[in-house]
Formats: C-alpha cells, sequence, structure tokens
C-alpha cells in the first residue's frame, strides 16, 4: 500500500489533481488531530493554510509517502506556530449565540458530537502531557511517523524521539490506571447503607 501511496506523490507532482486528493484523504485525518492538540478549535483553519503551502512547494518535494507524512507534519507544526503567535497579538472576532445557532450542517449532529467528543478527550489528555512528550506520541502515535521522520519535524534525534514517546505514553497509562483505580477499589456498598 505504501507503494501505492508513494506512487499518488509522483502523479500529484505532476499536476494530478485525483492523486492528490487522494493524498489529502489519507494525510488529513491524522494532520488535523495533531494540529486539534497544538491549536485547538482553529485546527482547520491551519491545516487549510498546510495544504496550501504543500500544494504550491509539492513540486519540489522529493520522498516516499512516509516523508510526505513527515513532511506534511513539519509544514502543520510551523503554521500552528505561527498561528498561535498571530493569536497572541490579535484578539479574535466575537460570535453572537445567534449567529451560531443559525449555523446547522447536513450531518447527524449527535453522532458527531460523541465522536468528537472522544476524540478531543483523548486529544486532550495527550496535549496535558509536557510538550516534548506531547509532540512525539502526535508524531509517532496519530501521524504514524517514524521516529527519524518526527526527529526531522521536532528538530530531534530519533532517540529523543523514542524516549519522549515512550516516557509520554507511560504517563498516559498511568493517569488512565490511576482514574480507572479508584472506581474498581471502592468498598461495595451493603444493602444496610443503601437504605
Amino acid at each position: 500500500m505504501t507503494d501505492d501511496l508513494s506512487s499518488l506523490i509522483e502523479a500529484a507532482r505532476r499536476g494530478d489533481e485525483d492523486a492528490f486528493r487522494l493524498l489529502y484523504r489519507e494525510v488529513q485525518p491524522r494532520l488535523l488531530r495533531y494540529l486539534r492538540a497544538l491549536v485547538g478549535a482553529d485546527a482547520e483553519d491551519v491545516a487549510s493554510e498546510t495544504w496550501l503551502h504543500i500544494a504550491r512547494d509539492l513540486h519540489g518535494f522529493d520522498g516516499d509517502f512516509d516523508g510526505f507524512r513527515g513532511w506534511a507534519a513539519t509544514i502543520g507544526r510551523h503554521r500552528a506556530m505561527d498561528h498561535v503567535r498571530r493569536r497572541r497579538r490579535t484578539p479574535g472576532p466575537t460570535v453572537s449565540d445567534e449567529q451560531l445557532a443559525e449555523l446547522g450542517g447536513p450531518a447527524d449532529t449527535a453522532l458527531l458530537a460523541v465522536d468528537a467528543l472522544a476524540t478531543d478527550a483523548a486529544i486532550a489528555l495527550i496535549a496535558s502531557l509536557p510538550r516534548e512528550q506531547a509532540e512525539a506520541v502526535l508524531l509517532r502515535v496519530v501521524m504514524g511517523l517514524d521516529a527519524r521522520s518526527a526527529g526531522r519535524v521536532l528538530g530531534k534525534r530519533p532517540g529523543a524521539v523514542r524516549t519522549a514517546a515512550h516516557r509520554g505514553l507511560r504517563r498516559l497509562a498511568d493517569r488512565l490506571a490511576a482514574d480507572a483505580t479508584p472506581a474498581a477499589t471502592a468498598p461495595a456498598l451493603t444493602s444496610k447503607e443503601t437504605t
């Protein structure tokens, strides 16, 4: 499958719109999750800027699909950092509740909300890690990059990325175990206590 995706990159570099669309569909969901951890609700905007940059510079990209994912993550990270700097300088516009209530969509909102909550909860949990560990986990697990590619994105050695990802995953496992322990070890109520 990776060879098929690598051939899509070559076709997209030559201007094949269908190939570019397929690359977008393959990379966008993971890229969006990564960006959501970096910039929150503005992830869609940052992803759009990322894809504009990718489309503009794709002709100069040389590599396979794994390299492309790493390149996309690097561009996304740079756009995210730019976005954070801009956001610090200028306050965002305010939108009234009435305006928001008028916005609608064709999808089943309840299903989208449940999916988004589960994904958002996982991303928020990862984002609560120290920054180095959070980015390593996001790049390795969410984006699916190998340690070398993630290291290029972060400007670190592959071993440092592996260590940060391992520590982050260990910390997440400990947090999840601690959250599950109180319910599992709580003493059972007797019928006398419940009346």
